[in-house]
């Protein structure tokens, strides 16, 4: 989802069982997910590193020095891990830079967006804070390329919610934040968590290499107005730990731990975390995803307003929002109608695409969505224990930003799978339909998201999971 309910909600059963009789292979170890426990080939040249690093079974992981933002210095990571998977990582925002994996040909290719450099990243990211337009004025915007989306991934009306919390001090107090989107707040405002440096430790075992990204973030974040001005930012200071790990089954698992630092009895917070990977199973910069296939477990959605805030729940069925069967992503997207919205004008023109929150059948974790290019043979199975995953097309990328290969990014050259809780949440703080996103103080959150890649031969296909 980039810069740019609900009531009569049912969740499917969707049990573990199933997973085994769909013949997956081994999937990754899995996550658990508590809010407070209470409740030839396009893409450039391959990676390299060199320095530090480790061994073992599962892989090796090495490091080059990166530049530097603001004085601190940065590294880029590279993740192998034997089996034909490489992974590269800087620890500026948590930004996954690129994913080579294997195709069908026995080839490998990046299936995800990037800049080559450091700096791009910088520009890009903090343009909104600096209050100007990067690279020129009418582009994309701050795209989120591959990074780590906190504190509140997704939109909050109006930049403001109201504190409903239990045995806190902030009960009942309103807040407010940057207004980065429109009238909304957006993924944390002008700096969120894609905007600095992590520190950064390294692991390994048999079962793979890992990313360990830590920081420590204030109360009063997501606020860059001076605190002259109304603007209060996200109550409680929260420390944030991220880990990636690269697994010798081919899979990318994202592992979120936060705790709320505050002193027991004292400020709740909201809390939403996303990764912003931007995925191309033909390859970066190959062209369109339109005839990529998709399938996602969710029979319901949310249908947005014009400033893209979810306005119910409603079901997929008759719609183009159905991905209970494996379809071409570009299917229904030039066809808008018949459209459960609600609104004067259809989804699919309101958010010039998909850029919507899905709301996920079952609980814990479980796998959520299959994606395959049907010419290369890859396929991307999602695993999460999160309630949401929001699938965003593209629909802002005009043409203006070059990625790593040296070509240019258009629109429909991607697509996101960005595992969450809803949208605006914290304005739906204590309705059951939503799940809820407080955390109170000296409580913590953990969740898992994992991408898993395999290939399938020419004409077969990874569909009809039985979702």
């Amino acid at each position: 989802m980039l810069h740019l309910t609900r009531r009569g909600r049912r969740l499917l059963a969707f049990s573990s069982a199933m997973l085994i009789a769909i013949g997956l292979f081994a999937v990754v170890a899995a996550g658990s997910s508590a809010h407070q426990r209470h409740h030839g080939h396009h893409g450039g040249q391959r990676p390299h590193g060199g320095g530090g690093g480790g061994g073992g079974g599962g892989g090796n992981i090495s490091s080059v020095p990166w530049g530097s933002v603001n004085g601190t210095p940065v590294s880029l990571y590279t993740l192998k891990n034997g089996r034909g998977m490489t992974v590269t990582i800087t620890n500026y925002g948590g930004v996954v830079q690129s994913i080579w994996v294997p195709d069908r040909w026995g080839g490998s290719r990046n299936v995800a967006l990037g800049f080559s450099s450091l700096q791009d990243y910088v520009n890009d990211f903090t343009q909104g804070a600096n209050q100007t337009s990067w690279p020129l004025p009418g582009g994309s915007g701050d795209v989120y390329f591959g990074a780590i989306i906190g504190r509140y991934a997704n939109r909050i009306a109006n930049a403001t919610f109201k504190m409903t919390c239990s045995s806190c001090t902030n009960n009942g107090k309103t807040y407010t934040l940057d207004a980065n989107n429109g009238v909304n707040s957006l993924h944390g405002g002008y700096l969120g968590w894609n905007t600095v440096v992590w520190s950064a430790s390294t692991a390994s075992s048999s079962g793979g290499v890992s990313l360990i990204l830590t920081h420590s973030f204030p109360a009063g974040e997501g606020c860059t107005i001076p605190p002259s001005t109304s603007c209060t930012g996200y109550p409680a200071p929260v420390t944030a730990t991220v880990t990636y790990t690269l697994t010798r089954n081919n899979a990318l698992r994202i592992d979120y731990n936060v705790v709320n630092t505050a002193s027991t009895g004292g400020d709740a917070t909201v809390l939403n975390l996303t990764n912003h990977t931007y995925f191309n199973l033909g390859g970066e910069a190959s062209g369109s995803v339109f005839d990529q296939l998709l399938q996602i477990n969710a029979s319901q959605y949310t249908p947005v307003n014009e400033n893209l805030i979810p306005t119910s729940f409603q079901p997929v069925a008759g719609t183009a929002f159905d991905f209970t069967k494996m379809k071409p992503i570009g299917q229904d997207i030039r066809n808008p109608t018949p459209d459960n919205g609600g609104q004067p004008f259809p989804q699919l023109v309101i958010a010039h695409g998909y850029d919507h929150n899905f709301v996920l059948n079952g609980s814990g974790y479980r796998l959520i969505s299959v994606a395959q290019d049907p010419k290369d043979g890859v396929v991307l199975w999602t695993y999460t224990d999160q309630p949401g995953v929001q699938l965003y097309t593209g629909n802002f990328l005009v043409g203006d930003l070059t990625g790593t290969s040296g070509h240019t990014y258009r629109q429909t050259d991607a697509f996101t799978l960005e595992t969450q809780h809803y949208p605006d949440s914290p304005n739906h703080i204590g309705d059951p339909a939503w799940p809820s996103v407080v955390l109170n103080a000296g409580k913590t959150f953990t969740s898992t998201t994992t991408y898993q890649f395999s290939t399938v031969g020419r004409g077969h296909y990874a569909h009809d999971r039985g979702f």
